[in-house]
C-alpha cells in the first residue's frame, strides 16, 4: 500500500497502524507471562491492590463505583454510536460509522471472552472486592470496553473537531483510563488485568481503523469530503 506523508492511499494514517500492530505485540508478551505464571499477580498487582485496600473511604469508592458502572452495559454503545454519528460527514457515512463502532465493541468482546477464557486468570481475593464481578480476570471487561469506546470517540473528535479538540479528547481519554483504575481500586482487577484490557483496546483498534481504511468503500468512509454540490450522497 502507498504512503505519502505519513497516511496510506486508502487514507489510515500509519502511525495507529503501526501503534496497533505494537500494541498486540505488548499484549501478547503481557498474556504469556501471565500464562507462564499460572495467572500468579505479578508484584505491581499486589503492590497496587495493598494500596487500594488502605485507601478506600466511602466517598471514594461511592465515586468509583459510580464511573465503573459506565464502563459496562448500554452506555458504551450508545457513546459508540454517538462517535459514529459524530465522525460522518453525510447521513451514509454516519450510518457506517455507527454501524462500524458497534461491530468494534460486539466483535471486541466476543474475542475477549475467548481470550479470557484460554488464559483461566482468577481475581483477586473476594473478600478485597467493593463491586460485584463474574467471570475470569485477564483481561479487564470493563477496561476493555470503555477503552475502546474511548478509542472511538477520540477518534471522531480528531476527523470533525480541528479546532478546540483537545480539552474533549483529554476528557475522553481520562474517562477511559478511570473506568481501568476502578477497577485496581475496587479489587476486582488485578493491575496486569487492566494493563492487559488497554493493550487489547489499543491493538483492536487499530486493526479495525486498518480493516476499515482498506476494505470501506471511499464514500462510505467517516472523514470523507461529501458531495461537492453540498447535496447527500443517494
Amino acid at each position: 500500500m502507498a504512503v505519502v506523508d505519513g497516511v496510506s492511499r486508502r487514507g489510515l494514517p500509519v502511525p495507529v497502524a503501526a501503534a496497533g500492530l505494537g500494541a498486540w505485540l505488548a499484549f501478547a508478551a503481557l498474556a504469556l507471562v501471565v500464562v507462564a505464571r499460572h495467572g500468579t499477580p505479578l508484584p505491581p498487582d499486589r503492590a497496587l491492590l495493598a494500596w487500594s485496600l488502605g485507601h478506600r473511604p466511602p466517598v471514594a469508592v461511592a465515586v468509583a463505583r459510580g464511573l465503573t458502572d459506565t464502563g459496562t452495559g448500554a452506555v458504551p454503545y450508545v457513546l459508540a454510536v454517538a462517535a459514529g454519528l459524530t465522525a460522518g460527514r453525510t447521513t451514509r457515512q454516519r450510518c457506517a460509522a455507527a454501524l462500524l463502532g458497534l461491530v468494534c465493541l460486539g466483535l471486541g468482546q466476543a474475542v475477549r471472552y475467548g481470550v479470557m477464557d484460554l488464559v483461566g486468570r482468577a481475581r483477586p481475593p473476594r473478600g478485597d472486592w467493593e463491586a460485584l464481578a463474574s467471570g475470569w480476570s485477564f483481561p479487564s471487561g470493563h477496561t476493555t470496553t470503555s477503552a475502546l469506546t474511548a478509542g472511538l470517540l477520540i477518534a471522531a473528535l480528531w476527523l470533525r473537531a480541528p479546532h478546540g479538540r483537545g480539552p474533549l479528547t483529554l476528557l475522553v481519554a481520562c474517562w477511559g483510563a478511570g473506568v481501568g483504575l476502578t477497577r485496581i481500586f475496587l479489587g476486582v482487577h488485578w493491575f496486569t488485568d487492566v494493563l492487559g484490557g488497554w493493550l487489547f483496546a489499543a491493538g483492536w483498534l487499530g486493526l479495525l481503523l486498518a480493516a476499515a481504511a482498506r476494505w470501506l468503500p471511499a464514500d462510505l468512509r467517516p472523514g470523507a469530503p461529501g458531495p461537492r454540490s453540498g447535496a447527500e450522497a443517494p
